[in-house]
């Protein structure tokens, strides 16, 4: 038997463990059921003499697990499956464990056979599975053929065939009146493996009772009765019936009747008193999970929170506007170019090189210019032309002190103002030195035709 009495454990100012106190009985299976952090595991590491508690105590059969004489022989445990040398074989592994705690190598065989890793004994551990490793770790609990044993999620990484036989090994071992511990966090697998529950939530005790009790405890057990749809009538006279009798009536979605407050025999004599045929009538039990749920709702530490996707984009600088939507933005094979290195640009409007199938290409940007940057918008003042490429001219002059420079008149317009905006005129300094054309092409590929 497990016994732990006003069991503390304290990691500087994080309490782990607090005045946690339970039995842990023979000849059943006990569930040891809590949130992420609540202190299971290190309540099992101070049950195995892993770690010292603050204060208080917990025995194994009276006495502490570090002054059980050969504690190997008398209590298994799994704490962490991958606790193995990756370099070992499955068996090499058993028997220098057997070796350490005076095991006859013929138990390894044993064990390998009982946990099905016969065929793969001579493999190293560290190409095995996850499943398989669980199945190492469980032989290494009962290698010494133990009456205590304890198991933390003992069916990670098991398939389907693996769970239900260590389902199977455990009920095997509680009949055989062994001391059986399991923590896990699988509450179908508990309801079918455990016979008693141990809970506590932030290292304190929350219940200490039976599955069944915890279940009861835990959850309103209700009635679900069913009249003929087709006679809406007889719904309500049972349910005013029911009311009646002091029963609680409440209607479900599909037009059943939630009964609590009433045993069966009694809502179908009701029944049938007033003359109502019933198409159902069954109880309703929560399940453990929901009992869990309801028990430690109060003391999760870890929940999640709605995925606030709006917090992930970038505020807008003060007075810019919002960008307009994208024409195909989310459609299959729509492509988003990369945003500009210099920071929030404004949209502008749409410039004469369009975006239509046949369209004329844009000029290339220069080198070190932005790609994607967009053409300024076209004043309604005329701007003066680039100047036309010149080959360059001898230095002047200096001027003398006492004459001033003469004023540089300003360059006169040329046609080249009058053609379409956005075209020449607006081209920047750097793409002049390139001729381009100012007209427009009058011709379209021949697959746009």
């Amino acid at each position: 038997m497990i016994e732990a009495v006003g069991l503390t454990k304290r990691y500087g100012d994080k309490t782990a463990v607090y005045n946690l106190s339970f039995q842990v009985r023979p000849g059943a299976v006990t569930g040891f059921l809590g949130p992420n952090g609540s202190g299971k595991s290190t309540t099992m590491r101070m049950i195995l003499g892993l770690d010292n508690p603050t204060s208080g105590t917990v025995t194994i059969g009276g006495y502490p697990y570090r002054r059980l004489p050969n504690a190997a022989r008398q209590v298994g445990a799994l704490l962490d499956a991958k606790a193995v040398h990756g370099g070992r074989s499955a068996r090499n592994h058993l028997l220098s464990l057997a070796q350490l705690s005076g095991i006859p190598a013929r138990r390894v065989d044993e064990v390998l056979g009982v946990v099905g890793l016969q065929d793969v004994a001579k493999r190293r551990s560290k190409g095995f599975s996850l499943g398989m490793g669980q199945r190492l770790g469980i032989a290494a609990a009962l290698l010494g053929d133990p009456q205590v044993l304890l198991f933390d999620e003992p069916v990670n990484g098991l398939d389907p065939e693996g769970i239900l036989w260590v389902r199977n090994l455990m009920k095997s071992l509680a009949a055989e009146g062994r001391t059986v511990f399991v923590s896990s966090h699988l509450m179908s697998e508990m309801a079918l493996t455990a016979d008693h529950l141990i809970v506590i939530g932030r290292g304190q005790l929350l219940s200490d009772m039976s599955v069944k009790d915890f279940i009861s405890a835990n959850s309103a057990d209700f009635a679900r009765v069913r009249t003929p749809q087709t006679e809406p009538q007889l719904r309500e006279k049972l349910a005013g019936a029911l009311s009646a009798a002091g029963g609680h009536v409440l209607p479900e979605q599909d037009g059943a009747l939630r009964v609590t407050g009433l045993a069966l025999p009694q809502i179908s004599d009701i029944a049938h008193d007033t003359d109502v045929r019933l198409w159902e009538l069954s109880p309703h039990q929560a399940s453990l999970e929901e009992a869990y749920m309801r028990m430690t709702q109060g003391a999760v530490d870890y929940r999640s929170t709605t995925d606030q996707k709006a917090g992930l984009q970038q505020p807008l600088p003060p007075g810019a506007t919002p960008p307009m939507p994208v024409p195909g933005q989310g459609q299959p094979g729509w492509y988003a170019p990369p945003p500009p290195q210099h920071g929030y640009a404004p949209p502008q409007p749409a410039q004469p090189y369009g975006t239509g199938y046949g369209a004329p290409v844009a000029p290339p940007a220069p080198n070190g210019a932005n790609p994607y940057a967009q053409a300024p918008a076209p004043s309604a003042t005329p701007q003066p032309p680039a100047a036309s490429p010149v080959p360059p001219a001898a230095p002047p002059a200096p001027a003398s002190p006492a004459q001033p420079a003469a004023p540089v008149p300003a360059a006169a317009p040329s046609p080249a103002s009058d053609a379409p905006q956005g075209q020449a005129a607006a081209a920047p300094a750097s793409l002049a030195k390139a001729p381009v054309s100012d007209a427009a092409p009058t011709t379209q590929p021949e697959d746009a035709r």
